[in-house]
């Protein structure tokens, strides 16, 4: 039973480290070696060249390293009938949960103001609205999306959500279908993207969208960097429509240097790292997987192709 990996080759040993003490009978191949094509029965992969896995005649599951899958629903050429599965284990999770918490704080505490602030030796106190009259729209009630949303609320905040078919969560305001969005952003202070990508999403993000948003809201862009039209944001920001930003995802990946995001006052550029698959935890949902294949089970968490997660 063999296993080959598509990965940073700083993180290939974690992952072998992982599987070792998981799956001592799985043979972790490397991607640049796989060796006999068909020995290969998992995949476990980020970014493949298209057209690559379709040289796998025996793949019985196709296993994404990180929570989208656009990287693979994108090749035409993917192999028939062969489950791809979404990255859904708790490291993951909890990283996104940190970071989207840690931005909301961010943008809700005016830092960005009180780094111009300290820039110029401004010594002002700006007036604290309270986490009870903010209000934080989470576009996308998936897995992150839903575990964002709940931490939030122990915040205090006042949070919605929108998804395409309707969702119901404790505390949180549901919206959904494209009759909800425009009253969704409408009362969104700060606005969270966690949406997954798909023809639908996007661009979702434009002129029209960012407008329907109150005066001066913060944007945290965590999903994928095709949500946003770039030139819109920009100009959303310059006019002050959009107060302030946390990016993480872009079009372009690296971010060039010449790029306007890296100089802008309002923006904060990470580059995607709001979460990222620990292998210790991701293994072991993983294993789980391929156990329940092994036994003739289908494994959780497959894709939806038609509809793009």
């Amino acid at each position: 039973m063999a296993l080959v990996l598509k990965t940073d080759i700083e993180r290939g040993d974690s992952w072998h480290r992982a599987f070792r003490a998981l799956l001592p009978e799985l043979e972790l191949r490397d991607w640049r070696a796989p060796g006999a094509p068909e020995d290969i029965e998992f995949a476990l992969v980020w970014a493949p060249e298209q057209g690559a896995l379709a040289k796998f005649p025996n793949l019985k599951a196709i296993f994404s390293i990180g929570a989208g899958i656009d990287h693979l629903a994108s090749d035409p050429d993917l192999p028939p009938g062969v489950p791809i599965v979404r990255m859904v284990e708790p490291g993951l999770t909890a990283g996104m949960v940190e970071f989207v918490v840690m931005s909301a704080l961010y943008h809700h505490r005016f830092m960005l103001d009180y780094a111009v602030q300290q820039r110029e030796k401004v010594w002002r106190e700006i007036e604290q609205i309270p986490t009870f009259r903010r209000r934080v729209g989470i576009l996308g009630l998936g897995v992150l999306g839903s575990a964002c949303a709940e931490k939030l609320c122990d915040f205090g905040f006042q949070v919605a959500g929108w998804s395409r078919r309707p969702k119901s969560q404790v505390g949180v305001e549901s919206f959904h279908d494209a009759d909800g969005l425009t009253a969704f952003l409408k009362r969104s202070d700060i606005l969270v993207c966690l949406l997954p990508l798909t023809d639908e999403t996007e661009g979702i993000l434009n002129a029209e969208t960012l407008g329907a948003l109150p005066h001066g809201a913060a944007f945290i862009s965590v999903g994928r960097g095709k949500h946003v039209v770039e030139t819109d944001l920009l100009s959303a920001l310059d006019s002050g429509q959009i107060g302030g930003a946390t990016l993480d995802v872009f079009r372009e990946e690296p971010l060039p240097p010449d790029s306007p995001f890296w100089s802008h006052p309002r923006i904060v550029v990470v580059p995607h790292i709001a979460s990222m698959t620990i292998a210790e935890t991701a293994a072991e949902a993983v294993a789980q997987n391929i156990r329940r294949v092994q036994a003739g089970q289908p494994p959780e968490h497959i894709v939806d192709l038609d509809r793009g997660y």
